[in-house]
């Protein structure tokens, strides 16, 4: 299990946000040789984050789904492929990568910024101070929660300019489950630290504070090594938008690199047509 035999990537999205945020890392991998795809959760299959917005509050089906479904969405996706993909996750779904790791459904994992597993309290004030009002405490179930544009500036955007912070929330912020984010504290959540595992990454950023690179190591720390590779990485100066942030491709050659140091496979220098079909049927196209 120590090494990566895969050139397919399925990226998971967090909470809060659209997927169409990894179309830069898709095309960036798809460049390298790399398979990609990047599934919308359920009820989240629409082409603009403003889209999404417009639905509340009739978005009911979203309010009622729960972290245990959106992770099957993805062990779905990633059954329907011709191999194992290297499953490369931010924030909520860095918590989700791990879940997959755990269920022996990738080739790799790679958690950016992760959401800690069950067994991993998060006690740090910045992740509760960002992340509390997702839990929707003393309000209906039965309505999704829209991250404000002030804790937007605090939990994904902290240390970016004003015109950069509204721009960042026009074209990403969407509604959420507050199931979802209380399945967190779940035994969907729930990952077996000691069990052996496929090579896992766990990053970090200096300046996060929705998961702030203390947390991040704490999770990292918590998995039993043994034989399995496992490695961390705190990067400088990234916040919680780091998928979208002007040093994302230096995060993906870093993540790039860790993938062919662990890899049995060479790059191929285009995307085999035979996985096109796959790939499309999982995305829903």
């Amino acid at each position: 299990m120590n090494s990566i035999n895969s050139k397919t990537v399925v990226f998971v999205t967090g909470a809060f946000v659209s997927h169409k945020g990894w179309d830069e890392w898709r095309s960036y991998f798809e460049s390298q040789g790399y398979k990609t795809i990047a599934p919308p959760w359920p009820y989240k299959d629409a082409s603009t984050a403003a889209e999404l917005r417009a639905r509340q509050p009739n978005d009911t089906d979203l309010a009622a789904l729960t972290l245990a479904e959106v992770i099957d969405s993805y062990a779905a996706v990633i059954k329907g492929l011709p191999e194992k993909p290297v499953v490369i996750g931010h924030s909520l779904g860095g918590l989700m990568t791990q879940v997959l790791v755990n269920r022996d459904l990738a080739a790799a994992g790679v958690a950016i910024h992760s959401v800690p597993p069950l067994g991993v309290f998060p006690y740090e004030f910045s992740f509760l101070k960002a992340g509390w009002r997702s839990f929707g405490l003393f309000t209906s179930i039965k309505q999704t929660y829209l991250m404000s544009f002030k804790t937007w500036q605090y939990a994904f955007v902290n240390g970016m300019s004003l015109e950069d912070q509204k721009a960042a929330y026009e074209s990403s912020t969407i509604p959420e489950s507050k199931t979802v984010a209380r399945g967190g504290l779940s035994k969907a959540a729930k990952v077996d630290f000691a069990k052996p595992h496929a090579p896992l990454l766990l990053t970090s950023g200096s300046t996060d504070n929705i998961t702030p690179a203390h947390l991040n190591f704490r999770n990292f720390k918590k998995y039993k090594k043994g034989d399995s590779v496992l490695d961390y990485k705190e990067f400088h100066g990234r916040n919680h938008f780091v998928v979208n942030l002007p040093t994302w491709k230096e995060d993906a050659d870093y993540i790039l690199d860790w993938i062919a140091r662990h890899s049995t496979r060479q790059p191929v220098s285009a995307v085999s047509t035979e996985y096109a079909p796959a790939l499309q049927r999982a995305a829903g196209r």
